[in-house]
């Protein structure tokens, strides 16, 4: 009866959020028991995109641990940097709170991307498994021997319209973020753009210049945990040749195409989604 009541009371005295500088505190969704799933959002959402998967991961046996970086959602929004380095840096501080262990590490779109550095540097530390989903990796604009993805105009074009009409900018992206405009109802629509508006403007812009201008190429180089890659064919976003590049780029690396969804296949293929994510952390 002892170890139910203090597993009962560790579910309720976790913290919601998580301090990893002064004044700037993280959002953090932890429930369930089990081996942990971190999950690291995209741009510009936050952890709560993974509505959907929360359920299916506790159920499952695993304790599930959403962040939100800094800048976005419920978490703190200072200035300064917002280079992929300083999200890594956070999120290993969450990790060191929290006292996790071989843990896997999940990350969407520009989480992926942050994911790929903060696996790059972790030596085993806290993560044994790396699942990148839609990730925006190796890189996500062109270079003269890198001609995959946006050209880095097209993403100036994107940063200039956030400082013009942030609400615009975010519509542009909601017609291309699943296969097609109907790909995802009206409801989950709307959901989704509530959450990216939380976002502060001045993080949306600095990590749009962190998508356009880092190289991960080195980085995937040093991943030597067993990787999960699950990206949309019809990805409009990150696409698919990404996911090739990565595949080609990490020595232990396994990819699951989702033959019917655009970047929004944690909602497109949500069944998919979650069984193969499920299946993969409990090998």
């Amino acid at each position: 009866m002892e170890k139910v009541l203090d597993k009962l009371m560790s579910g309720i005295t976790r913290a919601e959020y998580i301090e990893v500088e002064p004044n700037v505190r993280l959002h953090i969704t932890d429930a369930g028991e089990g081996r942990p799933i971190i999950l690291i959002h995209g741009w510009p959402l936050s952890d709560e995109m993974y509505e959907y998967q929360y359920n299916d991961l506790i159920n499952a046996g695993f304790r599930a641990i959403g962040i939100t970086l800094r800048g976005f959602g419920k978490s703190d929004k200072p200035y300064g940097t917002y280079n992929y380095d300083v999200h890594a840096s956070d999120i290993k501080k969450v990790l060191n709170k929290l006292d996790i262990k071989n843990a896997v590490l999940g990350g969407f779109s520009m989480g992926g991307s942050i994911a790929v550095r903060y696996a790059a540097r972790d030596n085993g530390t806290h993560i044994s498994k790396l699942a990148l989903f839609g990730a925006a990796a190796p890189i996500w604009t062109q270079r003269d021997d890198f001609k995959f993805n946006l050209p880095k105009s097209a993403v100036d074009d994107l940063i200039a319209l956030n400082y013009k009409d942030r609400p615009k900018l975010l519509s542009n992206f909601a017609k291309i973020f699943s296969a097609d405009e109907t790909s995802l109802n009206e409801g989950i629509g709307a959901w989704l753009t509530g959450i990216n508006l939380s976002a502060s403007s001045y993080a949306t812009a600095q990590c749009l210049i962190a998508l356009r201008d880092t190289d991960l190429r080195a980085d995937l180089a040093e991943i030597t945990i067993p990787t999960l890659i699950m990206h949309g064919k019809k990805d409009k976003i990150c696409s698919f040749d990404l996911a090739e590049q990565m595949k080609a780029r990490i020595l232990n690396s396994h990819l699951v195409v989702f033959e019917n969804s655009g970047h929004s296949l944690f909602l497109e293929e949500t069944q998919k989604f979650n069984s193969e994510l499920v299946k993969f952390a409990g090998k």
